[in-house]
């Protein structure tokens, strides 16, 4: 192709559009024209992206015409009608949904871990990982470089806003109702406050944290639990890994936040282990407990990179090291890793 490649953002109105057209006005602009399509209802509204007003067009077969890259974030259902549609116009789709993340003629790329699988898509389709994985598996992706990962196990501490806008909204208005009281000191009396105004969580998240996230799945797994397992051992090109998750809800805006045991074919080393995350692509070390220093969700929101702390090595097990990583679920999470991905394609283009 001539020119700059034409970029068409579907799903832009949504929280994490919104995250990707900021992104997208901050980055080098390789791109031509960027269009923005969402609902039929959101048809008509104007948002910024490059400094300039753009107006979002419903999005139609018609309105897939011409675009070389199509990002997607929308809901898993109309991801799997759309970007095949998108795809056989000749578009390169990249896509946020769960929709063909485990296809395997999709790529599931995260591009500081495997760039080179973006390059094989039959189907035109690229995929981006959950943003449970994503907070994550870019540190653990260097570390299984040096050092050979055969095993994890993981707790995710899960943002509010990983239930997207009615995620945000719940949260905020469960900590309008409890604040100031003298609720979480007696059983129930959360629950009872906040009644049936739990928006898409199971129970309250004000006070509470809850040990559950997504939706159920065979021997009393969740979805986001599964997804962390099957997504890891995809990016990494480790099918037989051994990967345990336990997610939690906890009262947080944005950023995910996960404690990881991490074992590998050998003995490891904290001073190797810390050397390479320090020059890790896309990772932060903010690690000295001693002065307070490791990373919590208040400080890396709104940040790219995955941080992080509390590096150890396992005082049982030579080959296994312990972390605390962080990282903003709606940048590294969502929009900022489908961006990144459409930048490679991008230059393969031009």
């Amino acid at each position: 192709m001539t020119g700059r490649p034409t970029l068409a953002v579907v799903g832009a109105t949504g929280i994490v559009g919104s995250v990707m057209l900021q992104i997208l006005s901050q980055h080098a602009d390789v791109w031509g024209e960027i269009r923005l399509l969402a609902s039929p209802r959101s048809a008509g509204r104007k948002l910024a992206v490059r400094g300039e007003e753009v107006e979002v067009l419903a999005l139609t077969e018609e309105a897939l015409d011409g675009v070389d890259v199509a990002v997607f974030d929308v809901p898993d259902e109309v991801a799997a009608r759309w970007a095949p549609i998108a795809a056989a116009k000749g578009a390169v789709v990249v896509d946020n949904s769960a929709a063909f993340r485990m296809d395997p003629d999709v790529p599931l790329v995260v591009p500081e871990v495997n760039p080179h699988a973006v390059r094989v898509r039959p189907r035109g389709i690229v995929a981006t990982p959950n943003c449970t994985t994503l907070s994550m598996i870019v540190a653990i992706g260097a570390l299984h470089a040096e050092f050979g990962l055969r095993e994890l196990i993981v707790s995710a501490y899960q943002a509010a806003s990983g239930a997207g806008r009615a995620g945000v909204e719940t949260l905020r208005e469960q900590i309008a109702l409890v604040a100031g009281t003298e609720l979480g000191t007696a059983p129930g009396d959360v629950r009872r406050a906040v009644g049936e105004r739990t928006g898409p969580f199971p129970e309250p998240v004000a006070l509470n944290v809850v040990p559950w996230a997504g939706s159920l799945r065979d021997g009393g797994w969740s979805s986001e639990e599964m997804k962390v397992r099957e997504e890891s051992r995809k990016i990494l090109d480790l099918p037989q890994l051994k990967v345990t998750a336990t997610c939690v809800r906890v009262p947080v805006v944005t950023t995910h936040a996960l404690t990881v045991h991490a074992r590998f074919e050998d003995e490891v080393t904290v001073d190797r282990a810390r050397e390479i995350l320090a020059t890790a692509p896309g990772v932060v070390l903010f690690d000295d407990p001693g002065a307070g220093e490791f990373p919590t969700p208040v400080d890396v929101v709104g940040t790219d990179p995955t941080w992080v702390g509390r590096v150890r090595r396992n005082l049982d097990d030579p080959a296994a090291l312990e972390l605390f990583v962080c990282g903003d679920n709606l940048r590294k999470g969502a929009a900022l890793n489908t961006v990144q991905i459409a930048e490679l394609v991008a230059a393969g283009l031009t």
